[in-house]
């Protein structure tokens, strides 16, 4: 009988130093990019903030020299993080690939623009649900009753309130296929889960709308839609992943 294999002492400890290492190091390139990306933004803010007032026929108010330098920040910040996507995803994907193989890694790496699409396109559905939907739904209400008079940090903090966790549930598709890809989730879990995920979603819809049952269908109906949708393409990776268990194990 052969004998055990002896551990080097420290070895662990090693391989732990050298992944901790690794993940600062992609943390500092992401950190450095959306910097580079922020600086851009922030320098093209008077472009961005008109692109955005031209949907609302209104001149928004500044009541303090803080709100300006709010909304340099918070629209630079968004620019940022949406072009960064890419790069995020990129630096998870390229983490975890040493324990993917070959043709993984192929696959898991196209999930990268989409991620960046669906961010915008979740981005652009909430703008248009806010401009097309809430926003008039919260003017009527108004009924000549005040004078309305919006701040321009109360706006746009408000418009990111709605835009933003609709850009972070359009990710669920995308999300779904890389974890079915790692093995880490089946369909039969979100099939068993669909209803508490109905749930969730319906509070998030409730959450980000104003009281009214139409809105809130509104914002409900494409979500949930989002999450079959992600059923289908987990059913997808996973029959895809059997298949290629099988044939490895028929070889």
């Amino acid at each position: 009988m052969s004998e055990p294999e002896e551990q080097i002492p420290g070895e662990k400890e090693m391989n732990v130093g050298g992944h901790l290492t690794e993940l600062r190091n992609r943390l500092i390139v992401t950190a450095i990019i959306f910097l580079l990306f922020f600086i851009v933004g922030f320098i093209n803010v008077k472009s961005i903030y008109q692109f955005f007032v031209d949907d609302i026929d209104m001149q928004l108010t500044v009541i303090s020299p803080a709100e300006i330098i709010w909304i340099y920040f918070s629209i630079a910040g968004l620019l940022a993080f949406a072009a960064t996507i890419p790069v995020i995803v990129y630096q998870l994907w390229a983490f975890v690939s040493p324990a993917l193989t070959a043709k993984e890694k192929r696959v898991s790496l196209g999930y990268i623009p989409g991620s960046l699409i669906l961010f915008v396109l979740g981005l652009v559905f909430g703008y248009v649900v806010f401009i097309k939907l809430i926003f008039p739904f919260l003017l009527s209400l108004n009924d000549d009753m005040f004078n309305i008079m919006f701040t321009v940090d109360r706006y746009f903090g408000f418009l990111l309130k709605i835009t933003l966790p609709f850009a972070f549930l359009f990710e669920l598709p995308v999300v779904t296929m890389f974890l079915t890809s790692l093995g880490i989730l089946t369909p039969a879990f979100m099939v068993k889960n669909r209803k508490y995920a109905y749930f969730i979603l319906i509070v998030v819809g409730v959450l980000i709308t104003p009281p009214d049952f139409f809105l809130q269908i509104v914002v409900a109906i494409p979500l949930i839609v989002i999450y079959e949708l992600s059923i289908q393409l987990c059913k997808m990776v996973y029959r895809k992943k059997q298949a290629q268990h099988e044939a490895f194990m028929n070889e």
